[in-house]
């Protein structure tokens, strides 16, 4: 009974790991559209990952001293798509409310079997086509602007193009992946959207006097190296081999419900009812996405299992085989898959 509370608890504390993460990187939409007037969005991209880079490079010394041309090589073109994602996200948010950026960008979740499908050949499920038809009439809700019409804005578009590079990204990183430090791969692609942020930033944009940047822009600029990057993606990556990815997928997409609450409270956004509507098929969309096909799927392995130990039993009950396979619960799904990988590239 002790040992049953132990694990519990310490279930349970994993659990909250991913929603502090998810709160942490909702908070960061929040913390980026209260910046990026002051702050143009190339050069966020650039500071933001740098500081995570370098970070990161110092806490994992050992690894990085390891590294070779193939993770430097994938670490680069994975920065590349990571630039791109979080640069349109960045952009999109100098034209749009954090409320819709929170819920736009989640839609990389739905994207990713529909890419996926172009990449492997392997059709979308039911419920990824159920996701899609949902989320697309959310993004409606979200587009509906009363007497006006239906009408996305440019930084609404540019926040859904945003989604298609991230579902770029995490296909990436899930080929290339298996056989590779992530950590590794993690510190290159870091340092490489860091300098391409620099490098786009002073070719299009206005370079920003750092000498005269209030303090709130420099907490802000802080806050999103070091929190919404190290801090959340460590919180993550500690929880996620602990957690089964069912729930754990569901946590984590908590990050676009946090995204509006702090939108709301700390920049007094306003909520409309279509918002609403739109915002919960989105939300709607993503658990039927990730939540319950994996579901589904451990309960179709358990009842096989359960099958399975049941004839096993009844051949031979005296068998030392069959106690050894009594109560056996199924294998719990691999953490590091598309699930897991996501935590590396959320905000």
């Amino acid at each position: 009974m002790a040992i049953t509370r132990i694990k519990a608890s310490s279930s349970a504390g994993y659990k909250i790991m991913l929603l502090v993460a998810a709160g942490i990187w909702g908070l960061g939409t929040v913390v980026i559209k209260s910046t990026v007037d002051a702050f143009p969005p190339s050069w966020m991209v650039g500071v933001r990952f740098t500081i995570a880079g370098i970070l990161l490079g110092i806490l994992s010394l050992r690894r990085v001293r390891s590294i070779d041309a193939s993770h430097l090589r994938t670490g680069t073109i994975l920065g590349l798509f990571l630039f791109l994602s979080y640069w349109a996200n960045s952009t999109g948010l100098t034209d749009t409310t954090a409320s819709n950026s929170s819920f736009l960008t989640t839609l990389y979740v739905v994207i990713i079997p529909f890419l996926g499908w172009l990449i492997t050949h392997k059709k979308p499920t039911a419920y990824n086509i159920v996701a899609a038809l949902v989320c697309v009439a959310g993004v409606g809700c979200v587009s509906y602007a009363g007497s006006s019409g239906f009408n996305l804005r440019f930084g609404d578009l540019i926040t859904l193009l945003s989604a298609l590079f991230l579902s770029i990204h995490v296909l990436l990183t899930a080929k290339y992946a298996p056989g590779r430090n992530m950590t590794l791969l993690t510190v290159i692609q870091f340092l490489v959207a860091g300098i391409l942020g620099f490098v786009v930033g002073g070719i299009t944009e206005p370079t920003p006097n750092f000498t005269t940047l209030s303090t709130d822009t420099l907490i802000n600029l802080g806050y999103l190296g070091i929190f919404a990057s190290c801090i959340a993606l460590l919180f993550q990556n500690t929880a996620v081999a602990h957690v089964d990815p069912a729930p754990a997928s569901l946590f984590l997409a908590t990050e676009s419900v946090f995204g509006v609450s702090f939108s709301i409270l700390f920049l007094g956004e306003v909520l409309t009812l279509p918002l609403f509507i739109g915002f919960s098929l989105i939300f709607a969309g993503i658990v039927i996405s990730e939540y319950l096909p994996l579901r589904a799927e451990k309960r179709a392995e358990q009842c096989t299992c359960d099958a399975a130990t049941t004839d096993t039993s009844t051949a031979d009950t005296t068998s030392p085989s069959a106690h050894a396979t009594s109560g056996v619960l199924p294998e719990q799904l691999a953490p590091v898959d598309v699930e897991a990988v996501l935590g590396e590239l959320e905000s």
